[in-house]
């Protein structure tokens, strides 16, 4: 699995496809530990974050583009709008990157 990963990382191209399998993969490869599920520390959240929810932050965490998410995610642009609303009203932020900032100060990411 491990040698897919580096591969996919790797190759070049202009599709807007492989952009995504390539950010998806250095993700994976930049997670700490076995492949597994890292856990999730949640401390101080009144309502903590579905492990979906979770997942489409370490996306927003990225260069990648909403729509280029949901691409990665296999769902609509409007449930990724839907997954982040809740997102930003559970970690009480109002932007994309306030999201990203108060999960890494939380150890979420």
């Amino acid at each position: 699995m491990l040698d897919l990963l580096h591969h996919a990382v790797r190759t070049t191209g202009g599709d807007d496809h492989r952009g995504v399998v390539r950010a998806w993969a250095r993700r994976l490869l930049e997670r700490p530990g076995p492949m597994a599920e890292a856990p999730v520390t949640q401390q101080s959240l009144a309502d903590p974050l579905s492990q979906r929810e979770v997942e489409v932050l370490r996306l927003l965490d990225s260069e990648l583009t909403g729509p280029q998410i949901a691409d990665a995610l296999f769902v609509s642009l409007n449930t990724l709008r839907t997954h982040t609303k809740r997102i930003f009203t559970k970690l009480d932020v109002k932007t994309r990157a306030a999201a990203v900032r108060r999960a890494h100060e939380r150890g979420l990411l």
